[in-house]
């Protein structure tokens, strides 16, 4: 089924600016300089995801349980923003209905080459690089979109907002995950504990998108707003994994505070006695486009 094109695609890479700081915050997580030097690439997300793959203590994953609140018709037609390397389809790959016409977009090109590569021996998709505050589909072409934990990404989320609602059928549901307040708390106090410099670690900025506040965002645009909390927390038993999750992140250290960072973390570690417990507070909001748009 031809999804029909509004004009060119948009999303180009942009550029990445050299940090120039020892020690730097960002000014946020939806600044499009942090968002590019990121993702151009998958490193630093699997970076990130292979620290909770490896000591989550919930058993059932949490791209299995994003997959089991996915309720779309035998034949939808499911767009998702911000797919990243497609790890939540390659974790389910053999439970996508074969009759599903499934097109996956990402801001990065690197990203989306990644999806395509884990993606296309094993079933057909569609790859789009796509800027989620103007997406190139007509309106009314999808029976689903989902956006799994990318929507504190987007600068302007009204505007991607609008954009989702558009593209949705009447009826048709939008799924959003995302974090709580409380998400890895702990982490930000070990960072700021060693420099207090670094206490905006974690800390999410008034204009995000989080479990806290998503439902009154999204109630502006859509109808039957309800919201779903997936239960776990990390136990993580080894600092070197942690390091290289924090490092990947937006602390930019040089090589010898990296070098004393990580002597930090183990001190940490040998004084909790090896098991360093973090909280985990992540769900997803699932809502319905209108029957029209008021």
């Amino acid at each position: 089924m031809n999804r029909g094109w509004r004009g060119p695609a948009t999303g180009n890479m942009i550029s990445v600016i050299a940090e120039v700081l020892r020690v730097s915050k960002i000014s946020g997580i939806a600044d499009t300089e942090y968002i590019a030097s990121q993702y151009r690439n998958a490193a630093n997300l699997n970076t990130r995801i292979g620290l909770h793959q490896r000591f989550s203590g919930n058993p059932y994953g949490w791209l299995s349980w994003v997959f089991d609140q996915l309720d779309f018709p035998s034949h939808g037609c499911i767009l998702e923003l911000g797919c990243g390397t497609g790890q939540l389809w390659l974790d389910n790959i053999d439970r996508i209905p074969a009759e599903w016409e499934i097109t996956l977009t990402d801001f990065s090109a690197g990203m989306l080459q990644r999806a395509q590569e884990n993606l296309s021996p094993r079933r057909s998709f569609r790859f789009q690089i796509v800027d989620a505050q103007s997406i190139p589909f007509v309106s009314g072409s999808f029976d689903g979109v989902l956006a799994n934990h990318m929507l504190y990404h987007v600068p302007d989320k009204a505007k991607a907002l609008g954009e989702i609602q558009r593209v949705l059928k009447p009826q048709a549901r939008f799924y959003a995950s995302t974090v709580g307040q409380s998400h890895l708390q702990e982490i930000g106090a070990l960072v700021s504990g060693f420099d207090p410099r670094l206490d905006w670690w974690g800390a999410q900025p008034g204009d995000t998108f989080t479990l806290e506040d998503g439902a009154t965002l999204l109630a502006g645009w859509f109808a039957e707003v309800i919201l779903r909390r997936y239960e776990d927390a990390l136990i993580v038993t080894e600092p070197g994994p942690l390091i290289e999750y924090i490092l990947s992140g937006r602390v930019t250290l040089d090589a010898g505070q990296q070098v004393e960072f990580a002597r930090f973390v183990r001190q940490e570690f040998a004084r909790l006695g090896g098991r360093f417990h973090i909280t985990k507070d992540s769900g997803i909001f699932i809502s319905r486009r209108r029957s029209r748009v008021e």
